[in-house]
């Protein structure tokens, strides 16, 4: 009888690449030969759906994540992480922030990680519907604030040369980072909703509907692509650039405000978002035009903090498949207010228009806990 750790080396890859991340480190621990097979790089785990990152466990400082596709919890030691907020997710890496404000970048599995430099500090300021003063010295605060959004250029792991591209406080004043600079530079531009990297360029959409892009030659600066003109009512909703199998997108998340709990004073109230509705435009350069869409197909959208995620359910082992539901955008957000104490997360089914829940609805805000989805990247 043949031994289990003497299977054929072929058979033993063609296993791997129907195994998802969990059972992937199930299988490399059976024995010596498997562990060999699945630290093979080019034995990825078969694509699953994106896990969501969440707070502390108590008691323990492990980082909580929650698997999509399990519907299962794991908890995850990483010092590295200890007291810090999560700010944004790309390409299977954290960025996060500390009470120092400064900054790490990096994959909680493989532990490899970059020091970032102090994140700027000139652009914080409040919404004018808030206008409650801040306490600059209020340290724990200031880094839930300070980094809206954070997205990667290219897998630091595949390009050493990656850039690192941040939104700055209310305003969302774009900044980057590359490895070797000792600090962030700061672009001058309207105000941004959101950020992707698309074909080779960093793209931002704006408060006001423009589209720009940024030129780093000479000089970093962002131009406004005039030839799209994007037509988008309501100036307070959510943005967020995706890129659909190589069409970008623009969804728009339409949200109603609620307030939770009276206070003395209008700008000490504690707030809830409530999402109302999504649109879904498809810009197209060649053509120069901007079309609505209706729905976004089979395929699966995870739109939050983190850089844009689009799953296509066929390319998921059975396991993952069966859990991912189509036409549908998979939201959370972080609480962009001192004073929010829910989040807002949820699903979004595009073709009935009908709203659904993939985690308990009873997430509140913690310093440390914004939940943002990730892709793991155990290599």
């Amino acid at each position: 009888m043949t031994c289990w750790s003497d299977m054929a080396y072929d058979a033993l890859e063609r296993i791997t690449s129907f195994l998802p991340l969990t059972d992937h480190h199930r299988f490399s621990a059976v024995c010596k030969n498997w562990r060999l097979v699945a630290k093979q790089k080019r034995h990825y785990p078969a694509p699953q759906l994106p896990w969501l990152v969440l707070g502390d466990e108590p008691g323990t400082g492990k980082r909580k994540f929650y698997n999509l596709s399990e519907d299962k919890h794991y908890a995850m030691d990483i010092p590295e992480l200890y007291g810090r907020y999560i700010c944004g997710s790309s390409h299977g890496w954290l960025i996060a922030i500390d009470i120092k404000l400064t900054g790490i970048l990096i994959n909680p599995f493989t532990r490899e990680f970059y020091e970032l430099p102090l994140f700027p500090q000139d652009n914080l300021g409040l919404p004018a519907h808030q206008n409650v003063p801040v306490d600059y010295g209020d340290f724990e605060k200031l880094q839930v604030i300070i980094v809206q959004k954070a997205i990667l250029s290219h897998d630091p792991k595949e390009r050493p040369d990656f850039t690192l591209m941040i939104l700055v406080g209310w305003k969302r004043v774009p900044a980057f980072w590359k490895p070797g600079d000792s600090s962030w530079t700061v672009i001058s531009a309207p105000r941004i909703k959101d950020v992707i990297y698309f074909y080779g360029h960093f793209y931002f959409v704006t408060n006001h509907n423009a589209l720009l892009f940024l030129d780093f030659q000479p000089d970093p600066k962002v131009h406004d692509i005039t030839s799209l003109h994007i037509r988008l009512r309501d100036p307070t909703s959510e943005r967020y650039l995706v890129d659909y199998f190589g069409n970008l997108l623009l969804v728009e998340r339409v949200v109603d405000w609620i307030c939770l709990e009276k206070g003395h004073s209008k700008t000490l109230r504690k707030w809830h978002s409530k999402t109302r509705y999504f649109n879904i435009l498809r810009l197209d350069f060649e053509k120069k035009k901007v079309y609505r869409s209706k729905t976004i197909g089979e395929a699966a959208i995870f739109l939050g903090t983190n850089d844009s995620i689009v799953i296509n359910p066929n390319d998921l082992v059975p396991g993952c498949k069966y859990k991912c539901k189509t036409k549908s955008i998979y939201f959370t957000e972080v609480a962009k207010s001192l004073f929010v104490g829910k989040f807002d997360m949820g699903i979004f089914n595009t073709s009935e228009k009908t709203f659904s829940t993939f985690y308990p609805p009873e997430i509140h805000h913690s310093r440390v806990g914004a939940p943002i989805w990730f892709t793991p990247n155990p290599w």
